[in-house]
């Protein structure tokens, strides 16, 4: 098969796994991004992969066929019946390495989606970059985010032995392998990721992680995790009070699921949804499964957390760290620079005030 372009540009969102309570299963896409441009080489003899890398990365990263984008593209190329390609790539990196913001799912997404582009016309297979993405990371929480754009919960679904799918009455079957379902997240909610001077590998991050925990704290985090949709779209809340006549924050979630995307909202009720908004992402955010045991690799990180749940902020560990994520409905840039001011000043930490991603990668061919 021979390319359909001889140029791809690609943007991919950063993104930020677990927000506190979803380990391995939530993500988050950010309005931060990668821009990677591939052209084909001139002269068809040419199979090289020659790499450029502006930005972060720029020194430490490689410049030849182990770089993760140009395996990656490789890899998908092969399956797409591309063969093997020779190109420049151009890399212009915002996302910080080895931070907990997604580099590595940004530059797997970024591998595909652009093969894809080169082979395909039209718009993405989004579902099909999901599926080869989350088996290249091998888990899917950062993918597709990075894929979909907004709030993913995603899972690895596994069927009994020697079946394939499962049959669901009325519907398609149920394929084994990793699933994703996308949330609505209100635009009035922003993220302030704080990016420390220092990194934390993920692979030492994980072997932090017990092997057991106990069974009180699997139900405290599947009690805040089933929060979190309704807490990043607090029109949901004011659909289900104006549905249910609900007046407590209980009350309006509860009714959230049965509310009709139709119900009218009136100012007051979607008024008190949106100052309950933040208290519901605080006890989201909430989690015992991952940050207890990681903290000792990451003091300042924790400590940074920490001070910002004290002062009732939704902070969390941004994917294994050791960004520090801090979820916010409403314009608090200023109240949430001032709580870290003294960290900001050190030098150690610069501040990303950023929008949520809806749209997730982005190609342009030429």
């Amino acid at each position: 098969m021979n390319p359909i372009c001889n140029q791809v540009r690609v943007r991919v969102p950063a993104t930020s796994a677990n927000l506190g309570s979803g380990f391995d299963t939530v993500g988050l896409a950010l309005d931060y991004h990668d821009e990677l441009t591939f052209t084909l080489n001139d002269d068809p003899s040419d199979g090289i992969a020659h790499v450029i890398i502006h930005g972060e990365g720029e020194t430490t990263l490689p410049r030849d066929e182990t770089h993760l984008v140009v395996s990656t593209f490789r890899r998908a190329c092969a399956t797409l019946g591309l063969g093997r390609l020779g190109f420049t790539l151009e890399a212009t990196n915002n996302i910080p390495q080895a931070r907990g913001m997604g580099s590595s799912a940004e530059a797997i997404v970024a591998g595909i989606a652009a093969a894809a582009a080169f082979a395909q016309p039209g718009e993405l297979n989004r579902p099909a970059i999901f599926d080869m993405a989350a088996v290249i990371e091998g888990h899917p929480d950062n993918v597709a985010p990075a894929v979909f754009g907004g709030l993913t919960v995603s899972w690895d679904f596994t069927t009994a032995e020697g079946v394939g799918s499962v049959a669901i009455p009325g519907g398609e079957p149920l394929h084994g392998g990793f699933h994703t379902i996308n949330y609505p997240v209100d635009p009035a909610i922003t993220a302030a990721v704080f990016v420390p001077d220092y990194e934390l590998s993920t692979e030492k991050a994980r072997q932090a992680l017990p092997k057991e925990i106990l069974h009180k704290d699997a139900v405290y985090n599947v009690s805040r995790v089933g929060l979190l949709p309704a807490a990043m779209n607090p029109v949901v809340l004011a659909q289900a009070a104006a549905q249910g006549g609900a007046e407590s924050l209980g009350g309006a979630a509860g009714a959230a699921g049965v509310a009709g995307a139709s119900t009218a909202v009136s100012p007051a009720a979607f008024a008190t949804a949106a100052a309950q908004a933040n208290a519901l992402l605080f006890t989201a955010t909430q989690d015992r499964l991952h940050q207890p045991y990681r903290g000792s690799l990451m003091p300042p990180s924790t400590e940074l957390i920490r001070l910002f749940r004290s002062k009732g902020y939704a902070a969390a560990v941004s994917g294994a760290g050791p960004c520090v994520l801090v979820l916010h409905y409403g314009d608090a840039r200023a109240a949430i620079d001032e709580v870290a001011a003294s960290q900001l000043a050190s030098g150690h930490w610069r501040a990303l005030h950023l929008p949520i991603n809806t749209t997730g990668v982005e190609i342009e061919r030429s």
